[in-house]
């Protein structure tokens, strides 16, 4: 499948890579789950669920298409980005799957869009990167 570079920011999991640490930060930046160059860091070198067997062997872009979906990698990581960050993989699965990824994308600029100064937020921040507004 022929991805944007907008829908290929959005990770196997249900995550918007635009919103990571590792793909805003200027050292070390990460381009994407999605992108080959990244082998080179540490944290898509070793993801369970970029290289989730099940997932390759299917030839399948999230793993809502997968018949082990939900599994326990991946409600493991909703759990953990549901109460550290606010943050459903599961429910943004579910949106891509009923709404389309498109509609994902667009309502993902809104939602964290930072209040102060309009540009995007980071998932893992509790301040803004850009103007240093507390969120």
């Amino acid at each position: 499948m022929n991805m944007n570079p907008e829908e290929s920011l959005i990770a196997p999991c249900g995550m918007n890579c635009a919103l990571c640490i590792a793909y805003q930060r200027p050292k070390n930046h990460c381009l994407g789950c999605y992108q080959l160059e990244n082998s080179e860091l540490k944290h898509t070198r070793y993801c369970r669920i970029r290289y989730c067997p099940e997932r390759l062997e299917a030839g399948i872009l999230f793993c809502s298409e997968c018949s082990k979906y939900p599994c326990k990698r991946m409600k493991d990581l909703d759990k953990r980005y549901r109460t550290k960050y606010g943050m459903s993989m599961l429910e943004n699965l579910k949106f891509i799957q009923d709404k389309g990824l498109d509609l994902f994308i667009q309502k993902e600029a809104e939602k964290w869009k930072c209040p102060s100064c309009g540009e995007l937020l980071c998932v893992h921040r509790a301040v803004c990167q850009h103007c240093q507004e507390k969120l």
